[in-house]
């Protein structure tokens, strides 16, 4: 029996199991924008597809906004630890779930199609690479998991990395140093970076003819930015796997695999691409397989399919990523990047108000990204202030206490506004 009736417990109108399923993966596609629509607020009109912005202003955004549904009130900073999906996709990931609760194998197998035909393909175009290079995975540190425990490496051999890289990019090389006798070197790269041509020159300083990866971010944790296709570039020189993480990367601005010239590319795709929580994708590029083997399947590896984590996987989640390809291909990415850019600017520009506050992320384009900003704020513990500024002024942040520095950090997505911004400076002036 069809259930197309309101969810009364929800105030959301439900999307039926035919609505969902209808057509495979361009079900997944169409049902992407009205498949959920708050009845309690004022949303834009079920179906109505999103175009990009004419501006980089609150009121250029203002449609866009109305496509997330957080509660009143509340202000989301945090996107670059979570990201906050629009309500399509959340729309999408119910819809696949009540499918399998109506119809199983069905289910099951429109679900795999919209995934095979639309969401690897769609990820592939707007990432720079073939559908055949990419695997989906949980998050980037699985996919980060799978290229370090998949590069061919020999007891002795040398895997080069940077002191500001995440915890789930070092743990595996860490894994195999323990494991396989592999030899893993840091470098120190500083915070905040100076110039694309510092980085470059510190990493080759510190290769050597041991050296086999050379592993970094294309994005750190605090916000700056590599000089990735130099890095890859001088890997590929020295006969080394360049191994990227990309999880603050995706999304935030346009992203071309290809051109990079990266070996292994990881990334998540519940934070900037505003998936749903627990999707990520991993990508080796096809010259690169040789080096860079399968810990799943034994044998040649001869397609993006063997790195996949094997059984059973949430395709209810993955479909999902129909939406957020959708949400983004109609706001595009390069739209997106100049928005982030311009809300991080102002924010810089209010925080350059307030005498306590010391700017870490500069106006430097080239090594700055454009969504994240971090600073200090004299006499204030950044992860004190983290549960102040959310009790205070429901505003969520994030803190970062590392590379020698006891930061705030304020990721800022579409959604947000400059009204907000004003309220979290007004907040930690307070403080």
């Amino acid at each position: 029996m069809e259930r197309d009736e309101p969810a009364r417990s929800t105030g959301y109108r439900s999307v039926s199991r035919r609505a969902f399923l209808a057509g495979g993966a361009a079900g997944v596609a169409s049902a992407s924008l009205s498949a959920c629509v708050p009845e309690s607020r004022d949303r834009q009109a079920a179906g109505v597809r999103l175009t990009a912005p004419a501006g980089t202003g609150d009121e250029a955004w203002a449609r866009v906004r109305e496509q997330f549904v957080l509660e009143r009130g509340v202000a989301y900073m945090n996107n670059a630890s979570l990201g906050m999906p629009p309500a399509s996709v959340a729309a999408a990931v119910g819809a696949g779930y009540e499918a399998l609760s109506q119809e199983p194998l069905r289910a099951k197998n429109e679900l795999s199609e919209a995934i095979a035909g639309r969401v690897r393909p769609g990820l592939a175009a707007m990432l720079g690479a073939e559908p055949d290079e990419l695997a989906l995975t949980r998050n980037a540190s699985e996919a980060l998991h799978i290229g370090a425990f998949g590069v061919r490496l020999r007891r002795g051999d040398e895997v080069l990395v940077t002191s500001q890289e995440h915890p789930a990019g070092l743990r595996p090389w860490e894994m195999r140093a323990e494991r396989d006798g592999v030899r893993v070197s840091k470098v120190t790269i500083p915070s905040p970076l100076e110039s694309a041509d510092q980085t470059v020159a510190l990493v080759e300083e510190a290769l050597t003819p041991a050296t086999r990866v050379v592993a970094f971010c294309h994005v750190t944790r605090g916000g700056h930015l590599y000089p990735v296709r130099r890095l890859c570039a001088l890997a590929r020189e020295r006969g080394c796997v360049s191994h990227v993480d990309g999880a603050q990367a995706v999304g935030m601005f346009p992203v071309d695999l290809h051109d990079l010239g990266c070996d292994t590319y990881s990334a998540s795709l519940h934070k900037w691409f505003l998936g749903p929580m627990g999707t990520g994708v991993f990508y080796v590029r096809a010259a690169a397989r040789d080096r860079v083997a399968s810990v799943f399947a034994p044998g040649e590896v001869e397609g993006g399919a063997v790195y996949r984590p094997p059984g059973t996987s949430a395709l209810p989640l993955r479909a999902a990523l129909a939406a957020s390809l959708e949400f983004l291909e109609d706001v595009t990415v390069e739209a997106v990047e100049a928005r982030t850019r311009h809300l991080s600017d102002y924010l810089k520009a209010r925080l350059a108000q307030i005498d306590r506050a010391t700017l870490l992320s500069g106006d430097n384009r080239e090594v700055c990204c454009p969504g994240s900003t971090i600073f200090e704020l004299e006499g204030v513990d950044a992860v004190e202030a983290v549960g102040l500024v959310a009790e205070r002024a429901q505003i969520h942040i994030d803190e970062h206490q590392r590379d020698g520095h006891n930061a705030i950090r304020v990721s800022t997505h579409v959604y947000n506004t400059q009204a907000e911004i004003d309220r979290l400076a007004t907040t930690l002036e307070e403080l």
